[in-house]
């Protein structure tokens, strides 16, 4: 017998866990299957309400007392790098990106061994292996790019950051990065996101997908420099100002119960 896919997604929500960004806290996501012809207009749709890719499931959070995971973007039109960014990309002006199909390698896995290793130790990824990176990695239904940097060494070029990225209608999704943790001075991490606003801007498209932004984390503050910059709140994408960045970054805390956040979802063109 065959079986066809659901028309609309089916939504489901998951069992309460610790909060990875704020202490004390637990969180729940709200996710659904991401299959099927229509995985790339699913993608843009949900991504565009707040919603984020992790192999084949798009989620988001769906916390009962607590909003603080805010999904951001950059204006990519408006973006001007201030004096410090200016700086970084001269500093890894001797880079060479190389954009491929989503396909993990063995130089891949090394380096992203040494990031976490280095970065996130205590992390849910902390104890990924080889098989689940490639499974981050390759097991995409939609437009991706393994975007990698590359680094001239005394022996050929040396990988040197890597990101997994979404192609989007209007713009790209950043899934996850990683570089060389023992290159500090270099601040890939910012590199490999300005460089990402240079392809958008090549390509005509309007934004950078950062993922979430959560005021309050000192793991996510380094997203807020990014300015112009978009927040997803209330149902809506608006830009973040000084005095709305200062408000949630005292108050960072919110009420988004579950029953609001599934009864404002309206996906029309998700058929």
């Amino acid at each position: 017998m065959r079986h066809s896919l659901p028309q609309s997604p089916q939504f489901y929500v998951t069992a309460p866990q610790p909060c990875p960004y704020l202490d004390g806290r637990v969180e729940r996501k709200l996710f659904t299957a991401l299959q099927g012809s229509n995985a790339d207009s699913l993608n843009d749709v949900l991504s565009h309400q707040g919603f984020r890719r992790s192999q084949n499931v798009l989620y988001r959070p769906s916390c009962a007392d607590c909003a603080a995971c805010l999904s951001a973007r950059i204006v990519v039109r408006d973006f001007t790098p201030g004096r410090s960014m200016r700086r970084i990309l001269r500093r890894n002006a001797d880079l060479h990106r190389e954009a491929t199909t989503p396909w993990a390698s063995e130089e891949q896995f090394a380096l992203f061994r040494r990031y976490l290793g280095s970065r996130h130790s205590d992390g849910g990824m902390a104890d990924m292996d080889v098989y689940e990176y490639a499974a981050m990695v390759e097991e995409t239904p939609v437009r991706s790019r393994v975007v990698e940097y590359y680094r001239p060494g005394p022996e050929g070029r040396i990988l040197t950051a890597v990101c997994l990225t979404d192609v989007l209608s209007d713009g790209l999704s950043m899934v996850y990065s990683f570089f060389d943790p023992d290159l500090a001075d270099r601040s890939l991490g910012t590199y490999v996101i300005l460089d990402h606003i240079r392809i958008a801007l090549e390509a005509g498209l309007e934004h950078v997908y950062l993922g979430y932004w959560v005021p309050g984390s000192r793991k996510m503050d380094y997203k807020a420099r990014f300015k112009p910059l978009e927040i997803y709140r209330a149902g809506h994408w608006q830009r973040l100002d000084s005095d709305t960045e200062l408000r949630l970054n005292t108050h960072p805390l919110g009420n988004d119960p579950i029953a609001e956040q599934v009864a404002a979802i309206y996906l029309p063109d998700a058929e």
